[in-house]
């Protein structure tokens, strides 16, 4: 039997958007099962119990015919889908230098772009703590600190790790498409939106629902 596979996710999350691009892009049939985030439904007892002690999604549930194991965090369920697929350089370096982008999305790019597209689409700025409205302006600048980057890498090249799309262009893409969501303007990084428009444009793309 071979490993059957279900996202569960909350479709509005970029982080499980980039699993089902993944996916998707590889040809990889991907079942889905939805939760509401703003109901707390990923902070059941059966939830917490069966799915992710953490209490978040997405989780990537990997299910053959004699177990279901169940793996969070986004861009480990990236690379395990992708584990000897064109998306994953060979090259030792240049598998590095894509792990290197997609540590970059984790610890510069998502806490800031979307925690601001978070905080100003979903929960609205009204309903923000006074604690969330005083880091505004600190996520803002961190989060054009890394879309500059981002623009400055892109001015030279096709993707983030040269001329092929890697995870590295799956786990940014998730969130920087949907940049001017949390208030950033992307015409001010004027390499991203041809970067946007390719990936778009791969055989197999699925958009975000």
């Amino acid at each position: 039997m071979a490993e059957q596979f279900t996202l569960h996710e909350d479709p509005r999350s970029g982080n499980c958007y980039k699993i089902k691009l993944t996916a998707a892009l590889l040809g990889l049939p991907l079942a889905t099962r939805q939760y509401d985030i703003m109901k707390g439904e990923t902070r059941t007892p059966e939830f917490l119990a069966n799915i992710n002690a953490n209490g978040r999604i997405p989780v990537l549930e990997i299910r053959d015919r004699e177990s279901a194991r169940f793996l969070p965090e986004s861009n480990a369920a990236c690379w395990y889908l992708a584990s000897d697929s064109d998306l994953i350089p060979q090259d030792r370096y240049a598998q590095a230098d894509m792990l290197r982008w997609m540590f970059f999305e984790q610890y510069n790019h998502e806490p800031n772009v979307a925690t601001l597209r978070f905080w100003l689409t979903f929960v609205g700025k009204a309903n923000l703590s006074e604690q969330q409205n005083a880091q505004i302006m600190a996520k803002r600048i961190a989060g054009c600190d890394a879309l500059s980057v981002m623009n400055v890498e892109l001015e030279d090249r096709r993707f983030l790790c040269g001329d092929k799309v890697t995870l590295a262009d799956i786990a940014l893409f998730a969130y920087t498409h949907v940049a001017d969501e949390g208030g950033f303007h992307l015409s001010d990084y004027p390499n991203i939106a041809p970067w946007i428009e390719r990936i778009c444009s791969l055989p197999r793309f699925v958009p975000m629902q």
